[in-house]
């Protein structure tokens, strides 16, 4: 799943709300014009055009006021990432996709074989679900070094640094002799993925219009939930042909291609680093060594970082009852994915004698589920949504609330068809189809709660979705210990009240 500051920068002009940052250098990204207020303030012209017009005035009254500062040429610059061609625009969309579906995966695929790496190691597979736990921790602490360096440094330069970190340290965990070098390295292997999901939503934020991010961040989303989905489909067939290790192959392989291709391909995309850019050519093609874009004034304030991203959040959690009670509901979605993940294989495999690879299939339901919610998203934003935008100019936060409210009754209607259809004696088919409403209503929840979190707590988003993260990544690394064990608790006792 996606964690971190990235939620709340991707997510925040689903609705009109735009992120303020906390940091100190969220005045210069206004002047930029990235950041437009909070609090229903709309966009001077339709959402579904370009930079906004304050954009372009408040940049020629600060070129008025010090020469020396290199800023955008008009609302048309053709550097501006706003003004990124269409087609690029949605490239960008898919490498950032394609990032997170395989960083999702590789938190997923591993789970496949704990069985086979019980075995060889000597241990438990309860013991290496551990690698798993490990992995959702990295995910989630990420997020709180690749979030601000992603405003200090641009997308880029820490995506790139955390993909690679992530991409290589699959090797170790491929050709480990020993459970340490494993569990450290999964760990590792969350941390330097999470730049790929800490950044995404900066990255999309800084390319679309409201309306248009919407969607894009509904894909990148459904990603993400595929990903995790997709590691048991696949990782069922490499574990049962070639082994374990080769789970981690194969998270590596396309993950260097996709490192390659975002190196080649994909531009910087934040706009004080561009400005930086253009100044640092000018300086050289003119000798006037005074020309500066305002982001190179910046100073870095350690205390700001940690008051905004360790301190704050940990107070709004216990002290907002909204925050408190959505966080608790989604930390208990974040721990049925997690559920699932072993739930599918022991119903599957243990109870329906199902083959190993065979038994991942079921996970496609899921898949559906996700990719038709996504879809029901898109649809609401583009009616609802857009018309609330064009008579408006903003969608109050309880608009969210809509879609929520709908996966809020698919899931546990299909977690009740799940069970019901769970006995061996049972057909297979229903069981499986019961994955779409528990998919459609895991992404509805998910998605929508982050809408209204961050709707509500607009000027301090950050800090908002932080704790969100924060509480539900502990649930989650704490479902994925106990959840094996649970199941077959639950089915031992099960089978002692048939005795009676």
């Amino acid at each position: 799943m996606w964690e971190g500051d990235a939620e709340s920068e991707m997510l925040m002009s689903r609705y009109g709300y735009i992120l303020e940052v906390s940091l100190p250098y969220a005045e210069e990204a206004k002047a930029s014009g990235l950041l437009i207020g909070t609090d229903h303030i709309q966009e001077s012209i339709s959402p579904e055009c370009g930079p906004p017009e304050a954009f372009n005035q408040d940049e020629e009254e600060q070129n008025q006021e010090n020469g020396d500062i290199v800023n955008w040429t008009g609302s048309n610059d053709p550097q501006h990432p706003r003004n990124f061609r269409p087609l690029l625009k949605w490239l960008i969309t898919a490498m950032y996709g394609s990032i997170a579906t395989i960083v999702t995966f590789a938190s997923s695929v591993f789970s496949v074989g704990n069985g086979a790496t019980a075995q060889e190691f000597g241990t438990s597979s309860h013991v290496m679900a551990l690698g798993t736990a490990l992995t959702v921790l990295g995910l989630a602490l990420g997020p709180l070094v690749f979030g601000p360096l992603s405003e200090l440094y641009g997308r880029r330069i820490p995506l790139l640094a955390g993909f690679l970190v992530f991409s290589l340290f699959n090797i170790p965990v491929a050709v480990a002799q020993n459970l340490q070098t494993i569990m450290v390295c999964r760990f590792i292997v969350g941390f330097g993925g999470s730049s790929g999901l800490a950044i995404v939503g900066g990255a999309l934020n800084d390319i679309f219009p409201p309306l248009d991010r919407a969607v894009a961040v509904s894909v990148f989303a459904a990603a993400t939930f595929i990903g995790s989905f997709l590691g048991p489909v696949i990782g069922g067939f490499v574990v049962q042909s070639i082994g374990w290790r080769w789970t981690q192959w194969i998270t590596l392989i396309p993950s260097l291609l996709l490192w390659l291709i975002y190196l080649i391909f994909v531009p910087e995309s934040y706009g004080p680093i561009i400005l930086e850019q253009r100044a640092q050519q000018l300086r050289c093609q003119t000798g006037n060594w005074a020309l500066h874009a305002k982001h190179e004034e910046i100073s870095i304030d350690a205390k700001e970082i940690l008051r905004t991203y360790l301190v704050r959040p940990v107070i709004m959690l216990f002290m907002e009852p909204i925050l408190l009670l959505v966080s608790i509901y989604m930390s208990l979605i974040y721990g049925i994915i997690y559920l699932f993940l072993e739930a599918y294989p022991i119903s599957f495999r243990e109870e329906r004698k199902w083959r190993l690879e065979i038994a991942g299939l079921p996970f496609i339901g899921l898949i559906i589920g996700v990719v038709i919610g996504t879809i029901l998203t898109t649809v609401y934003t583009k009616t609802r949504i857009a018309k609330l935008f064009r008579g408006h100019g903003y969608a109050k936060p309880e608009e969210g609330l809509v879609p929520m409210m709908l996966g809020a009754i698919l899931l546990p209607a299909g977690l009740f068809w799940f069970a019901w259809t769970s006995n061996p004696s049972v057909q297979w088919a229903p069981q499986v189809i019961s994955g779409v409403p528990i998919g459609m209503g895991l992404f509805l929840v998910f998605l929508h709660g982050l809408d209204y979190i961050i709707g509500v707590y607009a000027k301090n988003a950050n800090s908002a979705v932080a704790a969100n993260v924060f509480l539900r990544s502990l649930v989650g690394a704490g479902f994925t210990m106990f959840s094996s064990g649970m199941y077959h608790n639950l089915g031992q006792s099960l089978q002692i009240h048939k005795s009676k």
